[in-house]
């Protein structure tokens, strides 16, 4: 795929958004910044994860920190070449190819402005099928590959290179460089070779989101449900087997702190026509959704919170009192959902006293 036109990092920016899961930042910066450098290069080249040579080396790269802080805190627009042109000194040799660590959010698009300015194309995959708020997370680090050389860098310059010898601690290092560089920082990691990629990124997952992004716009263009034809989408793309709506209301609470470089919190919506009322806990990204003392979706299936109007994603850095909103819940790709990567990025993975249930066997009564 080349992606030649504004409309389709608009799409892609809307699908990200909704594959966040509430996280992976706000796409709003990095749409700017994609549309300038498409401006300046015409376009980009999207290349499918099964062409990549097996001996290309190809960068994640991404941001991390809190979502909270890139309200205000915005990047100059370079740290991503910066960073890359690290990693080339370090590996003595050039990058072939870059992708998203994370398709959710504006991390989705971070690589495309990376690419355009050093001429080499995006690869139709990410390493987590949505967003997750810790690098470990990945689906690289389930797979047992290091994050490691990793290259961090700031808006103001700042550039640190990272050697551990686990990703644990790789985590904790890069989240604590993030919080002194003002809670935000770029990050280039888990440098893999093209048969690495394509044994284990999650493939497709951009052109997934694009696709998605399109359906909501054209849907709203066209006068119809935009949520029935993100639903259509979502399925359509094979990733994304599952989608429905669980909550229609009002927020009437929202709890969020910035903390230990993430934003945490928790969001009460009071359902309309006295449908009861629904909690969603978030770490950056929505973790799990509960309503009158059930569960209804938990990570790492997808819970994006939107706009009942216009099916804009609401991430939880803009969530706010009196917001009428819809909440979609959708099943995140299967490779996330084995035992294996559950113990890596299930619930309790982040503290929850229980096991993991996918969405649709928790709301079998429900339709999307």
């Amino acid at each position: 795929m080349r992606i030649e036109r504004a409309a389709q990092l608009v799409d892609l920016a809307g699908g990200a958004a909704f594959l966040g899961s509430g996280g992976g930042g706000d796409p709003y910066y990095s749409l700017l910044l994609a549309e300038a450098a498409l401006t300046r290069c015409g376009g980009f080249d999207l290349m499918p994860l099964a062409e990549v040579a097996d001996d290309a080396l190809l960068a994640p790269c991404g941001w991390i920190g809190a979502p909270t802080v890139s309200v205000e805190k915005l990047p100059n627009g370079g740290e991503a070449v910066a960073g890359l042109r690290r990693l080339e000194e370090i590996m003595g040799r050039r990058i072939d190819a870059v992708l998203p660590i994370e398709i959710g959010g504006g991390n989705g698009l971070a690589p495309f402005i990376a690419a355009a300015e050093l001429g080499i194309p995006v690869v139709d995959c990410d390493g987590m099928g949505r967003a997750f708020p810790e690098s470990q997370m990945a689906i690289f680090n389930i797979r047992g590959l290091s994050a490691c050389p990793s290259v961090l860098t700031a808006a103001d310059g700042s550039l640190s290179v990272i050697e551990t010898e686990d990703n644990v601690t790789h985590e904790r290092i890069a989240r604590a460089l993030a919080v002194s560089l003002g809670g935000i920082a770029h990050m280039v990691e888990y440098p893999l070779s093209g048969a690495e990629a394509k044994a284990h990124a999650i493939p497709g997952s951009i052109s997934a989101a694009i696709a998605v992004g399109r359906a909501i716009r054209e849907a709203r263009a066209a006068g119809a449900d935009p949520f029935d034809a993100l639903a259509e989408a979502l399925e359509a793309t094979g990733l994304y087997p599952h989608c429905l709506t669980l909550f229609d209301g009002k927020i009437v609470d929202v709890e969020r702190e910035t903390r230990g470089g993430f934003s945490v919190g928790k969001v009460t919506i009071d359902g309309f026509a006295a449908s009861g009322r629904m909690e969603i806990a978030f770490q950056n990204e929505n973790l799990v959704a509960t309503s009158g003392g059930k569960i209804l979706a938990m990570v790492p299936d997808i819970i994006t919170v939107m706009d009942r109007d216009t099916a804009d994603t609401i991430t939880t850095e803009k969530l706010k009192y009196g917001q009428r909103v819809k909440v979609i819940a959708a099943a995140a790709p299967d490779i996330l959902r084995d035992d294996h990567a559950l113990s890596f990025v299930g619930p309790r993975a982040f503290g929850m006293g229980h096991d993991f249930a996918p969405v649709e066997q928790l709301n079998e009564t429900e339709k999307a």
